[in-house]
């Protein structure tokens, strides 16, 4: 379990890699879109901290994931100098951070679809846990992209920098590929230590009730 100590600095560093997102992004609105994500998640994370605390690996994706939002937010998906700078070294055609940012999409929920499953025993066989984690993930995946398209449709040239496509007609389709990617490396390769937090955020929780 997170101590308050660690949540703090994961909240400060966030508001201030947020602050410097918000400096002159290189579009405004498009800022705004990639932004809101983490502006709508902070105040839920900290309301429920009390009632329903998470793990510590799922605060800490969740800053991970908060950190990649708001980069993208800056510079836009398509002009992140990481991404320019990878599809120079491997002779890309592309800059590939928001196809990262997708894997990083199905990675996180993945560990939070999860553990809302199994602490509140909706369900018990792992199968169906992993299966049902997976298709949590992919509809999250294919919201956001009905999300771009909308916002795309309504805001017109003003929102291509958020619908990122940059010319591949296959962009919403390896989108929610490389989402449900991130959902099962994340069971794959998490999913032994999550269990450990999870039995020690129920031991700490049944030792507070007793106090």
């Amino acid at each position: 379990m997170a101590t308050g100590r660690e949540l703090a600095l994961l909240l400060a560093a966030t508001l201030a890699a947020l602050l410097w997102s918000g400096i002159q992004p290189h579009d405004r609105l498009t800022w705004v879109m990639e932004a809101l994500p983490v502006v709508l998640a902070l105040p839920l994370l900290l309301a429920t901290r009390g009632a329903f605390p998470l793990t510590r690996l799922a605060y800490y994706l969740i800053f991970f994931h908060a950190l990649i939002l708001v980069v993208g937010a800056h510079y836009t998906y398509a002009r992140v100098p990481l991404g320019n700078w990878v599809a120079e070294v491997l002779d890309l055609q592309r800059n590939h951070y928001d196809r990262f940012a997708h894997v990083v999409q199905g990675f996180v929920p993945a560990i939070l679809a999860r553990e809302i499953l199994i602490r509140l025993k909706v369900v018990g066989s792992r199968p169906w846990l992993f299966f049902l984690v997976c298709c949590f993930c992919l509809a999250f995946s294919a919201l956001y992209e009905i999300i771009e398209w909308q916002s795309a449709v309504w805001g017109g040239d003003g929102t291509q920098d958020f619908l990122g496509t940059q010319g591949d007609v296959w962009d919403a389709q390896w989108d929610m590929t490389l989402a449900l990617l991130g959902a099962i490396l994340a069971q794959w390769w998490l999913a032994g230590l999550h269990l450990g937090q999870l039995d020690k955020l129920a031991g700490r929780q049944a030792t507070d009730r007793h106090r």
